[in-house]
């Protein structure tokens, strides 16, 4: 067995959070709050529902003209969300 330098668990754990199965499970849980942080209290407050499906972000939304506003800006939203979370989490986005 190979003998390497110890490490502290502080980076063991960067480590952890750091490989991609790990870091788009995070990136996922904290996704109502990316949600929030890329459209705005606004938009956020007028936001029902917020789920990820197989790289599908589904987002239901009270209010008809931010709904449309929306449907207008997915691509961008996609880009964001990615942007913001480090990952490539959404692929697109349905706003119902």
């Amino acid at each position: 067995m190979k003998r390497t330098e110890p490490k502290s668990v502080g980076e063991l754990l960067d480590q952890l959070f750091k490989s991609p199965n790990i870091a788009a499970k995070i990136a996922e849980g904290a996704l109502p709050d990316t949600w929030r942080q890329v459209v705005g209290p606004m938009v956020a407050e007028q936001t029902r529902q917020v789920r990820l499906v197989k790289g599908t972000l589904y987002v239901h939304v009270t209010s008809a003209v931010i709904r449309t506003e929306l449907m207008m800006q997915r691509d961008a939203l996609a880009r964001a969300i990615n942007q913001k979370s480090g990952v490539n989490l959404v692929n697109q986005v349905v706003v119902q």
